[in-house]
């Protein structure tokens, strides 16, 4: 096995990473995909279609990362939600992952940042009504980041199978 075969299964196990690090906050996400497709496009020994592969992915990347951070900075801001109520769920959410495994991550999130929200408006009907709006807002944008994540990684597939068809 060459050190060009060595670096595209790399790469593919790191996209693949990626990919899941849009959905699972603790794992790297878009960045180790855009660092990804550049690392394959400089060792991977594909020439020209990684070069291709790089900028077409770099642009789904960063397309992805900006959409999901207006998409949820919008709604957050249209909601009035201060993002330390977004930190605070976000610091549940990896402790939760500790106490309660696979969902933990999840359940953390919404209990702090409902609690965070609580404390802010000491009304809770408002603050389930800011947490749900929050939730909401960084599903979709973690939906949208995915998508375009997968676009990527898909772009790359295909320039692998060319680069391979090609040489």
């Amino acid at each position: 096995m060459n050190s060009e075969t060595v670096v595209t299964i790399l790469c593919g196990l790191a996209i693949l990473v990626g990919v899941a690090g849009t959905i699972i906050p603790v794992l790297p996400g878009s960045i180790l995909i855009g660092l990804s497709l550049l690392a394959w496009a400089i060792w991977g020994g594909a020439g020209t279609a990684g070069w291709v592969v790089f900028g077409i992915g770099l642009v789904f990347v960063l397309a992805g990362m900006a959409a999901s951070a207006v998409l949820t900075g919008r709604k957050l801001r249209e909601h009035r939600i201060p993002s330390r109520s977004v930190v605070i769920g976000l610091v549940a959410g990896v402790a939760g992952m500790f106490i309660i495994p696979v969902v933990g991550l999840f359940v953390g999130f919404a209990a702090g940042l409902l609690l965070s929200e609580l404390v802010r408006t000491r009304n809770f009907g408002t603050a389930t009504t800011t947490s749900w709006a929050a939730l909401k807002a960084t599903g979709l944008g973690m939906l949208v980041e995915f998508g375009l994540a997968c676009l990527a990684a898909s772009t790359w597939v295909i320039g692998l199978w060319v680069s391979v068809a090609t040489s």
